[in-house]
């Protein structure tokens, strides 16, 4: 990404905050059940706060967690709608500890799958062009297994269905910053830069469709990362500036926001693919 590390701490909330207003409406997007700050090392802490695994180390043990609720409906893929009748069944449910640079956010689906579906993501964020080979610190056995991905916000494809013009950051010019448009080669040419690495572990144990599950999950996350990332890059010059007081501001008035906007309107944004 084309900023710092402690700027995409604020681009990235502020980011999250309006992505969920365009994709809430109508009975569908998000609910925010929780947010505020937690602490490992204080034996007060809600015990419902408290991480099912450790976080990395010992290093990141403060921050803010987070528990929303993804009404999807319409969005998921139909291999797994086809199966439910009941929708809110498929709800999806997503815990976040993010204890910044690092964070954990672990999904689930506990009213259908149980403990047969979740996702790990771990975030780690780096002030470097991605040039770290083993950011989450990996042992061999897991190493071996990992597969790379490398998301170009600028030059990797996206489907026409998701493309606008606004959100395009080799056409796009921050008028605060000066950053802007991204050129073929940007990652190596341009200060500052950062990466986000995001080591994503799925689980799925029906085995009868797991393998088909399993790609749909990570084709999904890349598409997820790849927009998502696009957006936070060309709306710099709305959160360039604030500070994470505002975003704390803009984090409870976006809940009440959400909401009022679930129980009505129509959402905004586009289906799951099938």
């Amino acid at each position: 990404m084309p900023m710092t590390v402690a700027e995409y701490q604020v681009a990235q909330l502020w980011s999250v905050a309006e992505a969920s207003k365009n994709e809430t409406g109508g009975g569908e997007g998000v609910e925010v059940l929780n947010n505020e700050p937690f602490d490992l090392n204080n034996p007060d802490m809600k015990p419902e706060m408290k991480p099912k695994n450790i976080l990395l180390d010992d290093t990141y043990t403060k921050g803010q967690y987070t528990y929303k609720i993804y009404h999807l409906k319409s969005r998921l893929p139909r291999i797994i709608s086809a199966m439910v009748k009941d929708e809110r069944k498929l709800d999806i449910y997503e815990e976040a500890w993010n204890a910044f640079p690092y964070c954990r956010t672990i999904i689930t689906n506990p009213h259908y799958m149980k403990d047969g579906f979740s996702i790990k993501i771990e975030s780690l964020h780096l002030n470097d062009n991605g040039n770290t080979e083993n950011a989450h610190n990996l042992p061999p056995e897991l190493l071996a297994k990992r597969k790379v991905v490398t998301i170009d916000i600028a030059n990797d494809p996206v489907r026409s269905v998701d493309y606008k013009e606004e959100w395009d950051p080799s056409k796009f010019h921050s008028e605060k910053t000066g950053r802007g448009p991204l050129g073929e080669d940007w990652i190596n040419n341009t200060t500052p830069v950062m990466t986000c690495y995001k080591l994503v572990t799925g689980n799925f144990v029906w085995k009868f469709i797991g393998d088909s599950v399993e790609n749909i999950i990570m084709n999904q996350e890349k598409k997820i990362f790849t927009n998502f990332h696009r957006q936070v890059f060309c709306w710099t010059d709305n959160w360039s500036g604030l500070t994470m007081d505002d975003i704390r501001r803009i984090e409870d008035k976006t809940k009440e926001e959400l909401d009022k906007q679930i129980t009505s309107g129509e959402i905004r944004g586009t289906k799951a693919d099938d």
